[in-house]
């Protein structure tokens, strides 16, 4: 049995009392450290409006639970949950695939500051032999030194 990391949220009708509530709780953590599994952490969130009416019920009260589990012990949380009556919504993450996948992007992003921290100079050889070479007359001259005739009428034309 592979142990994984999951997060369980379900949220309870608003109705029900605290001391249901620890009830039900309860009773979800006997069952996984039953099975064999782990709770890391119990998080009670407190009643919340919900985005859309469930089962005539507009707020809810949430629950997360972290769990360290294999498959078919979630499988069976969540058949308890979906029988469970004061359940109205729940849903199951799979962290650890989560959690490898952000630690994957916080390592590129380290390497990419790392590189994007280093000064970009430009070799000694190409900077001293731009600083010999001397600026061509006709670019370092001023406009008005321009015959008018060479200069085309777009440019000269005010808007």
């Amino acid at each position: 049995m592979v142990q994984r990391f999951y997060e369980v949220m379900f949220i309870v009708r608003p109705d029900v009392l605290d001391e249901d509530l620890d009830k039900l709780i309860a009773g979800l953590e006997t069952t996984i450290t039953g099975g064999g599994g782990a709770i890391r952490s119990i998080e009670k969130l407190g009643r919340r409006k919900l985005a859309y009416t469930v089962r005539k019920f507009n707020d809810g009260n949430y629950v997360l639970l972290t769990v360290d589990a294999d498959g078919k012990l979630i499988a069976e949380v969540e058949r308890r949950l979906r029988v469970i009556e004061p359940v109205i919504k729940f849903i199951t993450v799979r962290m650890d695939e989560e959690t490898k996948r952000l630690d994957k992007v916080k390592a590129l992003r380290a390497s990419r500051k790392k590189l994007s921290a280093q000064p970009i100079a430009a070799p000694a050889p190409l900077a001293a032999a731009v600083e010999e070479t001397p600026a061509p007359a006709a670019a370092v001259a001023p406009a008005a030194a321009i015959p008018a005739e060479t200069v085309p009428e777009a440019a000269t034309a005010t808007v």
